[in-house]
């Protein structure tokens, strides 16, 4: 059973009952509180790569038709959008190889509120971020000893692989629940969603108050190569191209205008009504992230396991959401071939729009996340783009916009494990409380949070965090966060849309 969930602040109405709206074959359409839990599982749901055959099944015919309408009279005007896009790919490509790992901005968390313009600058345009000692590093070291402690405790815990295992199901361990409601990082994800504006003052969103999204933990070994994510962007696939998903904001509408200098990847209050699960996609998030993030427990450097990232951004969504509009003349040249030869292929000259618009959507399958590669999206030379975050101490925190392409270490070369908890930036929506109210029942409960594979979870664990335990970590924004606490609708510099935002939330949530 399935509810469309939306990544930004759907109102009410929406949200209960979602069905008057048009919604695509193959989608389902359930009221919010019938919402039922999902089948057990792991992280591999996730992923087509990862699941059956690793093969992806044609898209509907209907993704033909859909293409035609979003570019309908606007061809010449989209082949020279993507004439420009990708003569500046061609220059961000050789920047991106030459610096690596340092175009990636970084800054101490106790110099965000004086953060230099640069770095304002870099964040925009990169959508990338380390703040470094969110944690204390004894502290955030400490977190994975206490959580290794209570997986040998808990044998019956699931993990993938099942049989050596890197991403653990556990969601309500001591360690998440500290590490989410520790001061230092409700300040984080506030400085950092301060980077999203809204044009509309009376949007309903709040990124001033961050609330909790419970996510897994990963503790991956030296050697591993099972936890091999290639890159991918979460949040939906062909949602990005649907008039029910982010077509509802329009939130890429500057794009398939042909415009794709003009989209603006930090405006939030188009994001509002998105609906970015609409096959009820096994890792799909209700929430919308600001960022997607992850505090670290050890120390990582580059192919010891660890993330890499896409520093494009604004580029690289451009890219994705045109790539499958165009076709290229020649086709690409075999492996080994010059360089001379691939810069030929890649030439605007080579590329022109299908005559006939096809249901291909490069790297997009229903309900899993989009993947991208080399030979679906060559303009993004991906084999140079996609740069490892730098050294990472434990307590260090690294944040990327959730359009980000993101991607894993295929091998973890290191000598030590990699580790961290995943802690995404949500700020107040109706959508994101109402999320929270579902996700404060579960944590109740000790079963997995609504997004996640269903089953007992921690249930029965041994030494699980309890609401107890909680209040007694917890200051009172904390408790908010977790859907316990009141919102303070009289707080000082909120404009309009936020106290509406935060009255709406303390009714969603009977406070």
């Amino acid at each position: 059973m399935y509810i469309p969930k939306a990544s930004g602040g759907l109102s009410t109405q929406l949200v209960r009952p979602l069905c008057r709206r048009s919604l695509p074959a193959g989608s389902r359409c359930l009221s919010a509180d019938a919402q039922t839990p999902r089948k057990e599982g792991d992280i591999s749901s996730v992923f087509v790569s990862l699941s059956g055959d690793g093969k992806a099944a044609p898209l509907d015919e209907r993704f033909a038709d859909q293409k035609k309408k979003l570019i309908a009279g606007r061809g010449d005007q989209l082949k020279r959008s993507w004439d420009r896009l990708l003569c500046k790919l061609r220059d961000e490509v050789e920047t991106i190889e030459q610096r690596g790992s340092e175009i990636i901005p970084s800054i101490s968390f106790r110099d965000i509120h004086t953060a230099p313009r640069s770095f304002h600058d870099e964040l925009r345009k990169r959508g990338v971020a380390i703040i470094r000692g969110v944690v204390p590093e004894a502290e955030a070291r400490g977190y994975k000893e206490e959580i290794e402690a209570y997986a040998r405790a808990n044998p019956g815990t699931k993990a993938f692989p099942p049989n050596d295992p890197q991403v653990y199901e556990l969601y309500w361990s001591h360690p998440q629940v500290r590490a989410r409601s520790h001061a230092n990082m409700l300040e984080t994800q506030r400085f950092l969603m301060s980077f999203w504006h809204s044009s509309e003052s009376d949007a309903m969103i709040s990124p001033v108050h961050p609330v909790t999204y419970a996510d897994r933990l990963r503790i991956r070994q030296p050697g591993d190569a099972g936890f091999a994510l290639g890159p991918h962007t979460d949040a939906g696939s062909v949602e990005r191209w649907e008039d029910n998903g982010y077509g509802l904001g329009q939130v890429y509408q500057r794009i398939f205008e042909g415009r794709w200098e003009e989209y603006n990847p930090w405006e939030a209050s188009c994001r509002l009504p998105v609906m970015s699960n609409l096959y009820d996609g096994a890792g799909a998030c209700s929430m919308f992230r600001m960022f997607q993030g992850w505090l670290s427990m050890s120390h990582t450097g580059p192919n010891e396991g660890t993330l890499l990232v896409n520093p494009l951004l604004s580029m690289a969504t451009a890219y994705i959401l045109l790539r499958p509009f165009f076709v290229p003349i020649n086709q690409p040249p075999a492996d080994g071939s010059s360089r001379i030869a691939i810069d030929t292929f890649l030439e605007p000259s080579n590329w022109h729009l299908e005559e006939r618009p096809s249901s291909k959507l490069e790297g997009a399958t229903p309900g899993y996340s989009q993947e991208l590669n080399s030979v679906l999206h060559p303009h993004l030379e991906l084999q140079k783009t996609m740069v490892h975050v730098p050294q990472i101490g434990p307590g260090d925190y690294v944040a990327w916009h959730c359009d980000t392409i993101h991607a894993v270490d295929k091998v973890h070369k290191g000598t030590g494990d990699s580790s961290v908890l995943y802690i995404p930036a949500c700020p107040v929506t109706e959508a994101n409380i109402e999320y929270v109210k579902r996700q404060k029942n579960d944590f109740l409960k000790g079963i997995p949070p609504p997004d996640f594979p269903g089953g007992k979870g921690e249930s029965e664990h041994i030494g699980r965090a309890t609401v107890k335990d909680l209040q007694n970590y917890s200051n009172e924004q904390a408790l908010r966060a977790f859907g316990f606490g009141k919102w303070n609708t009289k707080e000082e510099n909120l404009n309009h849309g936020q106290r509406r935002v935060l009255k709406k939330a303390n009714e969603i949530l009977g406070l």
